[in-house]
């Protein structure tokens, strides 16, 4: 069985792993006592050895816990697909509302910020795709190609060998009218673990209750738990200035 250790209570969790004495023996020191001792000349490099040991031990154990608790991707098969996919009605610029994903986690995350992104359609019914986001008081912005698939709706990430790690890449329209509203999933395989996120796109700011509940509904139907699901504060710097 593993355990998470976070912040602050990686020492007390390291404390707690000293092998506690039967009743009939005398009892062990206390935690000052115990961390006073390992300090003292003559068991110094002893000490340190085994807290270092412990601390790798620990970090191991995040590690292999944050791997375990990524929620499977599920097979495309199981995302709905936009019927009668219009590329020319989809492009333009979209206001990120809500986000959701197997590596979200919502009692890390701080404020998220709402950012944009825009689908500029090409001659070859590519996208250029660019977001826009506010970060450290001044504006980025990243730029990928989105290609279309073998569905109406479906697109995979151009020039994939540009992004170390990387090994797949796909973008699928779940929902859309165009001009209100867009539900769109993305699974990416890094690193020979799977992640998937699906984003909710507003063409304003707000949204109606009725469409976020409707996104939440969707993203539980994948696994996802409401831990997972985060929904964007309205900003006016960089994402207006486009």
């Amino acid at each position: 069985m593993t355990h998470s250790i976070q912040g602050g209570s990686l020492v007390r969790w390291i404390i707690n792993r000293v092998p506690r004495q039967p009743p009939h023996l005398s009892p062990l020191p206390s935690a000052a006592v115990w961390s006073a001792s390992l300090l003292s000349p003559e068991i110094m490099p002893l000490g340190l050895l085994w807290l270092g040991l412990t601390l790798l031990g620990a970090l191991q154990t995040q590690a292999q816990d944050s791997t375990q608790k990524l929620i499977p991707a599920p097979p495309l098969l199981r995302v709905p697909l936009q019927p009668d996919f219009q590329d020319d009605q989809f492009q333009g610029k979209w206001y990120v509302i809500g986000l959701a994903g197997n590596a979200v986690n919502k009692e890390e995350e701080g404020e998220f910020k709402m950012y944009t992104t825009t689908y500029q359609l090409k001659e070859d019914q590519s996208y250029n795709v660019t977001s826009t986001l506010l970060r450290d008081q001044r504006c980025d912005h990243w730029i990928r190609t989105f290609v279309p698939s073998f569905q109406p709706g479906q697109f995979n990430l151009g020039n994939i060998e540009r992004y170390p790690g990387v090994q797949s890449y796909t973008v699928r329209v779940v929902a859309t009218n165009y001009n209100q509203f867009a539900m769109v999933f993305f699974k990416k395989v890094s690193n020979n673990k799977e992640y998937f996120k699906i984003t909710l796109y507003g063409r304003t700011k707000e949204l109606t209750p009725k469409l976020k509940e409707n996104f939440i509904r969707f993203t539980k139907s994948l696994g996802l738990t409401d831990n997972h699901i985060i929904f964007s504060v309205p900003i006016d710097q960089c994402i207006d200035d486009e």
